[in-house]
């Protein structure tokens, strides 16, 4: 085998260039530094850090072999991507759960991460306690509501996740469901192709975006990424979040914080969820809630299914209590097909697809990896996610 080296001189300048972006835009100094070692040793780079840099190359080559990550499986409806496998055997040796089940005794002891891809493998306490040596899971993806965080750090290993990669695409989807239900894409849409039309109405309207006022629910990395966009529709924003924004950030999107969601949901004519599903956020949206709205707002949501009342919002769609809501995430996902949400015509529904890019998912692998090496070569986690 290659040793754990393999890692670092695997496609030295495309994971450099793509560390560097990420480490330059979101990471922390001492973050930076562990990333820094990482790719100078990768690249053949100097760092002006000699002696963290020395330290550094002789953990990541006490290894001798390729460090086992164990994953769903390879290609299909909910495997690893295969266009991905090839830059994952670089730097671990792959293991799926039907090998795994096939031949526990023997693997078990070789596995010291698990890659968790679009909620598989389910991680569950006969798992864990079935690899002695696990160091890591590392969710592809930012919501980890599917990891039972308390559990996994009970054995003793590290949770991560990919926030940095997904915020463009996310934010972009966002802003794609906001256009497309003010303007009726997908109604207007269904009309251009009918055999049944023969004329366009003229009575036939939408809403603009431009100066209209977004209340953004949640103002991390993707809902900053949204403001971002939306100043450049001159939309006046607001936004709501557990900690207040740094001032000079608030200036540079032209962003208004409202203390109390009541006030931004009165106000808003767009509101966007944009925030992580926990025991807080669980049908933080409601029927109190809708009420509050403008009955020509539009709900949209691009965080978690769950942090909506679907029957909630069902009712107000129907009642006219709100204009309309387009939603990139539900609970369950699919949706029963004979859920009433899917009767709606003033709703869109995509298929959970925020992150569903290729420059996204190979981005959200990337970081996956730096933050399972980070672990299982002891240096700072670019990544980590702590149960509360």
């Amino acid at each position: 085998m290659l040793g754990v080296k393999a890692f670092c001189l695997a496609r030295p300048v495309h994971l450099a260039v793509a560390w560097g972006k990420l480490a330059d835009r979101h990471l922390s100094k001492r973050t930076k530094k562990s990333m820094s070692c990482l790719l100078s040793y990768r690249t053949g780079q100097k760092s002006s850090e000699e002696t963290a840099q020395t330290a550094c190359q002789s953990k990541i080559m006490e290894g001798k072999e390729l460090p086992g990550v164990l994953i769903s499986e390879i290609g299909g409806a909910f495997g690893v991507l295969e266009s991905h496998v090839e830059f994952l055997k670089m730097h671990f040796n792959l293991i799926t759960m039907k090998d795994f089940q096939k031949r526990k005794e023997e693997l078990c002891g070789m596995i010291k991460s698990v890659f968790v891809f679009e909620g598989r493998p389910l991680i569950d306490r006969e798992l864990l306690e079935s690899l002695p040596n696990l160091k890591v899971v590392g969710n592809s993806g930012v919501g980890v509501n599917h990891l039972d965080l308390k559990l996994i750090s009970s054995f003793g290993v590290k949770i991560t996740n990919t926030p940095h990669a997904v915020s463009d695409s996310t934010a972009d989807i966002g802003m794609a469901l906001m256009l497309a239900s003010a303007r009726r894409l997908v109604e207007g849409c269904s009309i251009a192709v009918s055999p049944q039309t023969k004329h366009f109405r003229v009575d036939w309207l939408g809403v603009e975006v431009s100066r209209a006022t977004l209340g953004i629910i949640g103002m991390g990395n993707i809902g900053y990424k949204v403001a971002k966009r939306a100043k450049a529709f001159d939309m006046n924003i607001l936004y709501h979040n557990r900690n207040r924004r740094k001032e000079e950030e608030e200036q540079v999107v032209g962003a208004t914080y409202c203390k109390s969601l009541e006030e931004l949901l009165q106000q808003s004519d767009f509101v966007m969820l944009v925030v992580n599903l926990t025991s807080e956020t669980h049908k933080l949206i409601g029927k109190k809630e809708l009420e509050l709205m403008k009955p020509t707002a539009i709900l949209i949501n691009i965080s978690r299914g769950a942090v909506v009342d679907q029957d909630a919002l069902g009712e107000a769609l129907q009642n006219g209590v709100i204009k309309a809501a387009a939603l990139d995430v539900t609970d369950p996902e699919p949706l029963p097909r004979d859920h009433h949400l899917l009767q709606l015509k003033n709703i869109i529904i995509t298929p959970h697809i925020g992150t569903a890019t290729e420059q996204a998912l190979h981005m959200m692998m990337e970081e996956a990896v730096g933050n399972i090496m980070a672990v299982l070569n002891d240096l700072p986690i670019p990544s980590e996610v702590k149960p509360n």
